[in-house]
């Protein structure tokens, strides 16, 4: 295996295992940091049973198929990244665009059961708790890391790019 090839098939483990973390911070973030902090002081078990007191249930389905979904697509991108001998810093970038579009795969995956907080306890449908800040901060920074590699390798291909001819 040649440096390139064995440098992306690490960069695809690392991005896998970085898109599960969030995926899996985003869940628990979901649907057990933020009910807790919309009802403090009250166990998980009680929130649930509360909510479907008044016809309004913790929906742990459709946050876990959203974010599950990002999860299968970085296993796809590993996939293709190393099967095409894809370049490191490519396959970088992929990873990094992955983990971007976390933020609105969270918001998707969030929002109905935010709306179902909301409406049970009578609050705004949002995040109470500040432990989803984290997940909006890597998708920010992962999106700016994407576009500052785009604009070095840019630079770098137009200077290494052998001077244009003029026809005279």
């Amino acid at each position: 295996m040649n440096p390139d090839a064995r440098a992306t098939a690490s960069i695809s483990i690392a991005g896998v295992v970085a898109v599960t973390l969030y995926a899996a911070w985003a869940a628990v973030q979901i649907l057990v940091l933020n009910p807790m902090a919309v009802v403090p002081g009250r166990s998980l078990a009680e929130i649930h049973a509360e909510m479907e007191a008044v016809g309004e249930g913790m929906n742990i389905v459709l946050p876990l198929v959203v974010l599950g979904l990002g999860v299968v697509i970085a296993l796809i991108v590993a996939r293709a990244a190393i099967g095409s001998r894809m370049a490191p810093l490519g396959a970088t970038q992929l990873f990094l665009t992955v983990l971007g579009f976390g933020a609105p795969a969270y918001f998707v995956a969030s929002f109905g059961t935010g709306m179902n907080l909301a409406d049970a306890y009578n609050v705004s449908g949002g995040d109470q708790s500040p432990w989803a800040i984290p997940l909006y901060l890597v998708s920010m920074l992962s999106f700016l890391a994407v576009i500052v590699f785009t604009v070095r390798h840019s630079r770098a291909r137009r200077r290494l790019a052998p001077p244009v001819a003029s026809a005279r």
